[in-house]
């Protein structure tokens, strides 16, 4: 029985998703572009709250940072992010997702970053794209270096995007791990809970004071904080 509820509630999720995007978000951005960030803000707020979700903070995000790299898990890790925080982050997604029901339409009025990942111009279009949103718009960047969500509690090795942008304009770096969202709503295994969204703000990162090893201790911090939670809270990522 538990399995059936946890399956429907799945389904409900997605159903609230699709419809919040589709009726609400999606026309609300398109008449008020220059409140994109709110609408976005207070929609997000809505769908986590009727998924059932809670956020918990460790730390503070910087408002400072240029970019943030997060792990990724689903579509719950940005709801959950933009319901907490009023920033108009310029999200980096793969093409494909543009071109998806609903949640490219998002992306595409929102003015977000797409990365084609079969060009091999791509990265150089990311870091013209990556520019125009941080110096004309005053935008920061949001990033999953793993470049797609996983089902593992291990992060996947971290794509070479993220630190190619940090290291070529010198940016603020700040890592943010997530831990609860899939439990919130799963898309491996189609299974849904109510969940608490745990955000830890790690230090930021100045890429122009740095070793050459930041990335890379920056993936081995964040699995320790991935861990931990695990550990210590049996919150997986």
């Amino acid at each position: 029985m538990k399995k059936i509820c946890v399956k429907i509630r799945f389904y409900y999720g997605a159903f609230i998703i699709s419809f919040v995007t589709a009726v609400l978000m999606i026309p609300l951005i398109m008449l008020f572009q220059n409140y994109r960030s709110l609408i976005r803000h207070k929609l997000n707020i809505l769908m986590l709250y009727l998924l059932g979700g809670k956020v918990v903070k460790e730390g503070q995000i910087d408002r400072d940072a240029q970019i943030y790299i997060m792990n990724h898990q689903g579509i719950v890790d940005i709801i959950a992010l933009e319901a907490t925080h009023n920033i108009d982050m310029s999200w980096v997604a793969k093409k494909e997702l543009f071109d998806a029901p609903w949640f490219g339409k998002v992306l595409k009025y929102s003015d977000m970053i797409s990365i084609n990942r079969n060009d091999k111009r791509g990265l150089l279009k990311l870091l013209k794209d990556v520019k125009q949103r941080l110096y004309h718009q005053k935008r920061p960047i949001a990033i999953f270096p793993e470049g797609t969500r996983s089902n593992k509690q291990h992060l996947l090795p971290f794509k070479a995007g993220a630190k190619l942008l940090a290291e070529s304009l010198r940016l603020r770096v700040q890592p943010i791990v997530i831990t609860g969202s899939k439990k919130l709503l799963n898309e491996h295994n189609k299974e849904a809970n109510s969940s608490t969204v745990h955000f830890k703000y790690l230090p930021t990162i100045d890429v122009a004071s740095s070793d050459e090893q930041w990335y890379e201790n920056a993936k081995i911090d964040m699995q320790r904080e991935i861990d931990y939670e695990y550990t210590h809270h049996h919150s997986s990522r």
